[in-house]
């Protein structure tokens, strides 16, 4: 099942109209889609490695945007849309010792979020909710994301057959791996 799938994720990496997923993928995932562009991004480089770069430009671009979106939705539409999204992962009942505090390392708060498996959005989400300086956030964000995007795409770019044979050898681990990485992303979310 998981060679299928992982077939599958290939040839749709390799699609004409893949670039466009990608965008569309890493912008709902920076206010309220809980799957990281990296999904796509990573069978992306591995099909085509030539592209890393402008793939990591897509995902950073959409990303970015995205936050402004989930930036928006903490400013404007807090109590409609954020605040349940945020009860959704659990975050709902620390808000006010939260929000006390974000604003002092909101630098940081967004920089570590946009580069780590921490879920970005919750940070978007709060930087509009507590007011950050709206180009203090963007500067973060641009710097994170593209840290993140651009490391990857190197990565990939640079070592990509050997990475695309692990993987291929190794699918189960791989997915395993992945998947307690993801699951460890969201527990850690909990626990803050």
């Amino acid at each position: 099942m998981l060679r299928s799938l992982y077939d599958r994720t290939m040839a749709l990496a390799d699609h004409p109209h893949a670039l466009w997923w990608l965008a569309i993928v890493a912008f709902i995932e920076s206010s309220v889609f809980p799957i990281p562009p990296d999904v796509l991004m990573i069978p992306m480089i591995l099909a085509r490695p030539s592209r890393a770069w402008l793939i990591a430009l897509v995902a950073l671009l959409a990303s970015v945007a995205g936050g402004l979106l989930g930036y928006a939705i903490g400013a404007f539409f807090y109590e409609g849309i954020g605040q349940p999204i945020l009860e959704a992962m659990g975050k709902a009942d620390k808000m006010a010792e939260f929000n006390e505090r974000f604003n002092d390392f909101g630098f940081w708060a967004v920089l570590i979020a946009g580069v780590t498996p921490f879920p970005y959005k919750v940070i978007t989400i709060m930087s509009g909710w507590t007011g950050m300086p709206i180009m203090t956030f963007v500067a973060t964000s641009l710097l994170a994301r593209a840290l993140r995007f651009f490391l990857v795409a190197g990565l990939l770019w640079q070592f990509g057959a050997p990475v695309r044979d692990f993987i291929e050898k190794r699918l189960g681990l791989v997915f395993t791996v992945f998947c307690l990485l993801l699951f460890g992303g969201f527990l850690a979310l909990r626990y803050l």
